[in-house]
């Protein structure tokens, strides 16, 4: 799906706090970068990389701006022609609009791409569009949308982990049957809704949606009927108050035994023993579909690396990027942020993640569909709506309605 570049222009007050452009070589012959990210989890995690990268690379320094907000503020400097050397954000519609605007370096014949799992580099062409030449983001860190569920509970309920739709709405009415809370929600929070959507429309939804729907060949209410019905059917598992109940507390209740099921990412399980440190967590992949073979776990790059090309500095940016591609940098990262390594072969340890490891080796992995679509749509607030009316003829509508708006804006 090709997306136009389409920059916020945010208020003035909010460019003072714009660095400045570090573009250049210090007085004593250094070579600065800027590295601007769109995270702030993860900044001491970065420091310390980068200190270890500067003690390998004397004559290199990296310059970590990492503000909340950070989109937005990106794309404010962009209109200002203030470009970092490095951005590291997501594989998201943002990715789509950089590339769209030839602003970033092709790495597509390079040696770093060489050992990433092809599916997470298929997701990025699939940002870029058909029409585009090249692939100019290399991807770093992977998350995943996931069941969490409670390992207790599940044993004392005598039920196996479902691998089927069927065998997971059986597996809801037996929890709720024994007076357990089957699903909990937080859906005062409407981004908590999308975990659930991601996995049913990841895995059901048509090949190539986002572009073909751009292109008008394909719409929601053609073919999104089937998973609009699943979330209602889940729906009927939840429990009072799941709208005004949010995400940190859904936390805390979830790892005080309230619920068997949770559907979140794996970056919600250090939230949870953060409560309660002894929680018997396990994820897996939700079925959605009743043959096991198409229920693909959702994961999408959470983290990629690119260069603007407006550097002055390609090499010592490529560098840079290559360091934290080495195996003992990319196992540091995803030990510290629970995230998912894209190289081939390096997996994760976590016991919390051993549902889902098999997935990772055999590469039985999809996209999030959310992250195609075009930004500002807010499908989070008219899926959470959704929830509320239950009507899905309407649903779908608007879900059309707003994607065709925004793609005339632009």
């Amino acid at each position: 799906m090709k997306v136009s570049f389409t920059p916020i222009i945010i208020g003035a007050a909010s460019l003072l706090f714009l660095p400045a452009c570090s573009n250049e070589a210090a007085e004593d012959g250094t070579v600065e970068l800027e590295l601007f990210s769109n995270k702030t989890e993860n900044i001491a995690t970065y420091e310390k990389l980068i200190e270890k990268f500067e003690e390998e690379h004397e004559g290199i320094r990296i310059n970590l701006y990492a503000p909340p907000d950070a989109e937005t503020l990106l794309r404010t400097r962009l209109v200002k022609d203030d470009m970092p050397d490095i951005v590291t954000i997501a594989g998201s519609a943002l990715y789509g609009e950089l590339t769209d605007a030839g602003m970033l370096v092709d790495y597509d014949d390079s040696p770093m791409l060489e050992n990433i799992q092809p599916a997470y580099l298929d997701m990025l062409k699939e940002l870029e569009g058909k029409e585009a030449e090249g692939l100019h983001g290399v991807p770093f860190a992977a998350n995943a949308n996931t069941v969490i569920y409670n390992k207790e509970k599940l044993d004392e309920l005598g039920l196996e982990v479902p691998t089927t739709w069927d065998e997971f709405i059986t597996a809801l009415q037996t929890a709720e049957d024994a007076g357990e809370i089957p699903i909990y929600y937080t859906l005062q929070d409407a981004w908590t809704a999308m975990p659930a959507w991601n996995s049913i429309a990841g895995v059901l939804q048509p090949d190539q949606f986002a572009e073909r729907k751009t292109n008008g060949e394909v719409s929601f209410e053609e073919t999104h009927v089937e998973m609009a019905e699943k979330m209602k059917e889940l729906l009927e598992y939840g429990h009072e108050r799941m709208y005004g109940i949010g995400y940190n507390d859904g936390n805390r209740e979830f790892a005080q035994g309230n619920g068997v099921f949770y559907f979140q990412g794996n970056w919600a399980v250090p939230e949870i023993l953060t409560t309660n440190p002894d929680a018997d967590l396990g994820v897996f992949a939700m079925p959605v579909s009743n043959n096991p073979e198409e229920n693909k776990l959702v994961s999408g790059v959470d983290v990629l690396f690119a260069t603007m090309k407006e550097t002055e500095h390609p090499e010592e940016a490529e560098e840079f990027i290559s360091f934290m591609l080495e195996e003992a940098q990319s196992e540091q990262y995803m030990s510290e942020q629970a995230a998912f390594s894209v190289l081939e072969g390096v997996l994760s340890d976590d016991p919390y993640m051993e549902g889902i490891r098999p997935k990772f080796e055999n590469g039985e992995i999809t996209s999030f569909p959310d992250h195609f679509y075009p930004p500002g749509m807010g499908a989070e607030n008219m899926i959470q709506e959704f929830l509320y009316r239950g009507d899905v003829q309407a649903f779908l509508e608007r879900l059309d309605r707003e994607w065709d708006q925004i793609q005339l804006r632009f």
